[in-house]
């Protein structure tokens, strides 16, 4: 048997984007409510019984969350272009090493139903 266990956060942000369609509403300043969750897979500890720590976990995403929420992701050292796909890598990446386990990274807009999923291959 192997677990998975989840944890979610949201942020709000905002952003501009050089794209083919829609682009001038792109290029322009807009925000967005994001929802990231952060899967973690593998079996528990056998002297605690948990996957991971929930008091941990929620304290490292805190830290990603405060390095997105309420800015201008162009101006987030090391994310790069700001879509779903590199945030995605972007908390990722920050939590690589970090987190045991590390499975997927997966971000949503409710508003627009948009959804992108990170699959860390090997997890």
């Amino acid at each position: 048997m192997i677990y998975e266990l989840s944890q979610r956060f949201h942020f709000e942000a905002a952003h501009t984007l050089e794209r083919d369609i829609d682009a001038d509403a792109s290029r322009r300043i807009h925000g967005h409510t994001y929802h990231a969750e952060v899967t973690v897979r593998g079996l528990p500890d056998p002297r605690s019984g948990m996957l991971m720590d929930l008091g941990h976990f929620r304290h490292l995403l805190d830290e990603v969350k405060d390095r997105l929420d309420h800015r201008l992701l162009n101006e987030v050292d090391g994310l790069g272009t700001p879509t779903l796909e590199g945030l995605c890598a972007f908390i990722a990446a920050r939590l690589a090493g970090r987190v045991p386990g590390l499975a997927a990274v997966t971000l949503w807009r409710a508003a627009s139903g948009d959804t992108c999923r990170l699959l860390l291959i090997g997890s």
